[in-house]
């Protein structure tokens, strides 16, 4: 059990993950640096399926992924995805190597 402002949360209290640099690479994969200085990989596409990745598809508006407030984003902020998500996901670019 943890608090944050008075409020107590059960569990343990989980490190803020925010991304620091992202940038699209071939075949809808996405290579992310975090603020904890890890680098992972993340292979967007089994999410192309979903309605709200649908513009995605379009190589090109892929490939204008940007960072807003340490969340990856597409379309002007209107797409973006959970850094917690890249991490959990992601595999760590060491063992991509």
């Amino acid at each position: 059990m943890y608090t944050v402002d008075g409020i107590a949360y059960a569990g343990n209290q989980q490190e803020l993950i925010e991304i620091m640099a992202v940038r699209a690479l071939p075949d809808y994969v996405l290579w992310v640096k975090f603020t904890n200085g890890e680098i992972k990989t993340f292979d967007f596409k089994p999410y192309l399926d979903k309605p709200v990745y649908a513009p995605l598809k379009d190589e090109e508006v892929f490939r204008s992924v940007y960072v807003d407030s340490g969340i990856p984003m597409w379309c002007d902020g209107d797409i973006d995805i959970a850094p917690e998500r890249l991490n959990q996901d992601g595999v760590s670019a060491a063992k991509t190597a």
